[in-house]
């Protein structure tokens, strides 16, 4: 009960956060929301335990109760206990939320990104053509008015994509200004509420950004004109733009030992190498904090390549326990398709894979 409970809870804040921003949480509140307000209370009344009293009540719970809180006790297995949904600088919905979030039937919020992305391939027509309006999408997960008048832009790919942008919500303005992170460019906001002044960034306790892991070696930059700056969907700011250095370095891992791939359409991130013989073998690139989670989403994906590559940022590949839970997380059968990789070791694991193969056959 506590984790389907912890689960529905990822879906309102993710769907709260989306439809009318964290500020206001005015009655009568959503019906999603007041559904996982009603279900918390009741779980609280069965375990004896106070429950909260509203819905801002809720979404600090949100804030300070982990995936491992006695409440939810989920599994260490599927999520990390310390993961929470909310977060705690930041107050806005967590990379682990929009994960648990998408650990659903019907994909969540990461099968929302694939819809888009489907949408927008349907559109285009031709492949080059959305190959270029998804690279700008997946670099640009903000656009200010001046960048449409910088070197490289174009009109085409921008009146194909621009519908995917909104409004920058007052949600992310810190008196009247947005802030970016310098590393994923990403929205950020400072635990204090206020600008930071000209110097020495913040250490990383203090600022908040959507990609949460950046080690950041420059300030924040500020936009002080939000009212001509849109933003992309957070579907895709998470799921496409948040993995798109990984995906840009695996690439580049791929054409440096000059092994040829093609761009596979359906997976957010996905290519399908040539030349493998008689393996089909696939590329996934994602940067997802949840490996048992990942292994799940991959699990689910239909149909499976012979072999298949998932590619992960280093920093997480290299986190205690992380290969060990997504491994773990994997059935018998497809723990010999399914590889866990970095940029960095792609090419080695690949050769690795091809001289398995060879002892098969």
């Amino acid at each position: 009960m506590g984790s389907e409970l912890f689960r529905e809870l990822a879906r309102m804040v993710a769907a709260l956060a989306e439809v009318q921003g964290l500020r206001s949480f005015a009655l009568p509140y959503p019906g999603l929301a007041q559904r996982a307000l009603d279900r918390t209370v009741m779980h609280c009344l069965d375990v004896g335990e106070t429950p909260p009293r509203s819905l801002p009540e809720l979404w600090e719970w949100c804030r300070t109760r982990p995936a491992g809180d006695p409440l939810f006790a989920v599994p260490a297995s599927l999520v990390t206990p310390g993961a929470t949904l909310v977060h705690p600088v930041g107050r806005m919905p967590t990379r682990s939320c929009l994960e648990v979030a998408s650990h659903w039937p019907d994909g969540g919020v990461a099968a929302y990104a694939r819809v888009l992305l489907g949408d927008l391939e349907a559109r285009c027509g031709t492949g080059e053509r959305y190959w270029q309006c998804r690279r700008f999408l997946a670099r640009h997960p903000v656009v200010h008015q001046r960048d449409r008048f910088g070197p490289g832009w174009s009109k085409a790919v921008w009146s194909r994509v621009k519908d995917f942008y909104g409004p920058l919500p007052e949600s992310l303005l810190v008196d009247g200004v947005f802030l970016c992170c310098p590393s994923c460019g990403l929205p950020a906001l400072p635990r204090d509420g206020a600008v930071p002044v000209p110097g020495p960034s913040a250490t990383d306790a203090d600022i908040w950004c959507e990609g949460e892991e950046c080690l950041r070696d420059d300030p924040l930059k500020l936009i002080r004109e939000p009212d001509q700056t849109w933003i992309l969907r957070r579907s895709l700011r998470a799921f496409l733009a948040l993995p798109h250095r990984t995906e840009e370095a695996a690439r580049e891992a791929l054409d440096r030992a000059g092994i040829d791939h093609e761009a596979l359409s359906g997976p957010l991130s996905a290519y399908r190498l040539r030349d493998t013989g008689p393996e089909v073998v696939d590329i996934q690139v994602h940067d997802r904090l949840q490996p048992a989670l990942l292994a799940a989403h991959l699990t689910d994906s239909v149909p499976l390549a012979d072999r298949t590559l998932v590619a992960v940022p280093e920093a997480l590949a290299g986190r205690d326990g992380y290969r060990e839970a997504f491994t773990d997380a994997l059935s018998a059968l497809l723990r010999d398709r399914l590889v866990l990789t970095t940029p960095v070791d792609l090419v080695p694991d690949l050769g690795r894979a091809r001289r398995e193969e060879k002892d098969d056959a």
